[in-house]
């Protein structure tokens, strides 16, 4: 009768694999490939503060534009919503949900320069008392994307969830990482300063804005009404 190969003791089974925490991994590789100039950073582990010491004239940009805070999120197979605040505490002056995924929008911003345009046309005012909508007001934009068209961005009012991203973002001025998202899986998000330049009363620009001395993806968002 052939002798039974003995089993090995317990402390020389392989540890066991960790298969939830991969996709994490994933992203933050990846995360860290496209931001190389951004911190990459879990808000719920741990709240980093960014250049949070803000001077009286610190909105106002040496080129003559004014600093905001832009943050693009949203799950990875799911439309990207871009959010602009005056400050990272304020509350958000316009929400948009951009027809791009995040996971195309992120492989994009890999080739290192991203051109958004965002068209809407001016529609003639039912009255002579109608007010007309301010440029940010608009609801509903033409969106293209380095010149290609992908379809619709839409104007929203912020829901319950978005507040909660941006809660956890408080602390947060400029960065890149991933959240846990309200209805379960995760977000990725990316934070960063942007400067405003308004052409005219149908006529903004957001150019986002590396951290000083540091190279990045470039990314450039045109709001213009026709």
């Amino acid at each position: 009768m052939p002798a039974t190969k003995p089993e090995p003791p317990a402390d020389d089974q392989p540890p066991p694999t960790h298969k939830k925490n991969r996709p994490t991994a994933r992203l933050l590789r990846r995360f860290r490939s496209v931001f190389r100039s951004f911190p990459v950073i879990n808000p719920p582990c741990r709240m980093v503060a960014i250049g949070n010491h803000h001077h009286p004239h610190d909105s106002l940009i040496h080129g003559g534009g004014t600093k905001m805070t832009g943050t693009l999120f949203g799950s990875r197979k799911s439309r990207v919503n871009l959010v602009i605040q005056e400050k990272p505490r304020s509350l958000p002056i316009l929400i948009l949900e951009l027809s791009i995924q995040t996971g195309k929008l992120l492989q994009d911003m890999g080739m290192g320069l991203v051109r958004i345009a965002l068209e809407c046309e001016k529609e003639a005012a039912a009255s002579s008392k109608a007010k007309p909508l301010k440029l940010m007001e608009e609801p509903i934009w033409s969106m293209y994307c380095n010149g290609r068209k992908t379809g619709y961005a839409v104007r929203r009012e912020p829901t319950d969830d978005d507040m909660g991203v941006m809660q956890l973002l408080n602390a947060v001025s400029m960065g890149a990482g991933v959240l846990p998202a309200a209805a379960g899986g995760e977000l990725t998000y990316m934070r960063a300063y942007f400067e405003r330049v308004v052409g005219s009363k149908d006529s903004e620009t957001y150019y986002m804005m590396n951290p000083e001395g540091n190279s990045g993806p470039e990314l450039s968002i045109f709001f213009v009404r026709i």
